[in-house]
């Protein structure tokens, strides 16, 4: 398996820290590898180590309960810090407790788990403060071009486009098995882990909510336009979609996008674009090898713009949307995405909002498939295989 760096070196400053390091993100993204990986190098300038994997029954049958826990490590430490790895904590009762007592043991903490759960307030409270967290996400192109080079296979910008980039998926060589693995996974993050935490009732409503949402990534909805639709074939509330999209961010499943106004000033909470964490719960759910390339490709957009660092916005302007606005420090980026844009009406529809900010100091950028070159005067046009590529926009 590859060194993330990226993750690695945001988290190393603070592997002598008493602060808990909550390592979070999407069941199968990495976050153990990531672990393994913060452990290995601690494991060269210190032998003063436990971790506890939760996910392995043997651990839970050894102890009973947090108390258990606390005593084994404080009974078996030795002098000087000590290094404490949970992974998978956060079904485990009493691991805020768990956490808050050995960081005052001189331990140095790290935690992992699938859940938004670990940053609740209601769990995190208890933490006073004590805790800072990062997020590790399914690969990007650069880690999947990494990683596959290893594997000495060849993974093409469509295959990211239609599969994404969870990293167990790569060690199949044939479709039918990633396929399984895909849908597997699906069924274990959406169905076993949400139906059974949440205790929902209803599970035929709630998979056509799923499928619904994971069917409309990179579109603009709200628990009201879901609500519409699927008040057509099933009796049920707005209030129960609301619910449901609650689920699928707290398994970080999906994310939101929220919109910002020229002409409110603000952003708005009510409509935002949904991008799924990974584009295979679009693709998996396709009949025929029918995929939705167009909006999987600005989902892939918005998840590698996230890893270089940016935080964006979708841009409202005078109605007219532009995909993204993208901000890092004092550096701004107006995006706009498309497949293509060899189409006249599709290169002039894209084009439009750029004609319309009057902002000069920032750039203006156009990603898409095309091997041709569309830039303007005003425009930078970046090929999807270049962009791929890039650390960031500069």
């Amino acid at each position: 398996m590859i060194i993330r760096e990226k993750y690695l070196s945001q988290i190393r400053p603070f592997y002598d820290s008493d602060l808990i390091k909550i390592i979070t993100g999407i069941r199968r993204s990495g976050k153990s590898v990531v672990m393994q990986q913060i452990k290995n190098e601690i494991s060269k300038k210190s032998d003063n180590i436990f971790y506890f994997e939760f996910e392995d029954r043997i651990t839970k049958s050894r102890f009973q309960n947090a108390n258990e826990i606390i005593q084994n490590v404080i009974s078996n430490k030795k002098d000087g810090l000590c290094y404490v790895f949970f992974d998978e904590i956060q079904d485990y009762d009493g691991w805020e407790e768990i956490c808050k007592t050995l960081r005052l043991k001189q331990c140095s903490v790290f935690i992992t788990g699938s859940n938004q759960k670990l940053l609740s307030k209601e769990y995190t409270k208890n933490l006073s403060g004590r805790y800072i967290s990062f997020k590790i996400y399914p690969f990007v192109y650069k880690e999947i071009l990494e990683y596959c080079n290893e594997l000495n296979r060849n993974i093409s910008e469509l295959d990211y486009i239609i599969w994404g980039g969870f990293p167990k998926r790569f060690e199949f060589n044939n479709e039918m098995a990633m396929r399984s693995y895909l849908k597997d996974l699906n069924e274990t993050i959406i169905y076993n882990d949400l139906s059974l935490r949440y205790n929902i009732k209803r599970i035929e409503l709630f998979e056509k909510v799923v499928n619904y949402i994971f069917l409309s990534n990179s579109r603009i909805l709200s628990s009201n336009s879901i609500y519409k639709f699927i008040k057509q074939q099933h009796s049920c509330s707005e209030n129960t979609i609301s619910k449901y999209i609650y689920y699928l961010e707290q398994a970080f499943a999906i994310e939101k996008l929220k919109q910002y106004s020229t002409k409110t000033k603000q952003e708005l909470s009510f409509y935002n674009k949904i991008y799924n964490e990974d584009v295979s719960f679009n693709s998996i759910r396709q009949l025929n090898n029918r995929y939705d390339l167009t909006h999987n490709l600005e989902n892939i957009v918005y998840n590698e713009l996230i890893y270089m660092g940016y935080n964006l916005n979708v841009y409202n302007i005078n109605g007219k949307e532009v995909d993204f606005l993208a901000v890092n420090g004092n550096k701004k980026y107006y995006i706009q995405v498309a497949y293509s844009v060899e189409n006249n009406d599709t290169y002039q529809r894209e084009m439009l909002p750029f004609n319309i900010i009057k902002d000069n100091l920032s750039q203006k950028v156009l990603i898409t498939n095309d091997d041709l070159d569309y830039s303007t005067s005003i425009v930078r046009h970046i090929k999807l295989k270049d962009f791929l590529r890039l650390k960031s926009l500069d």
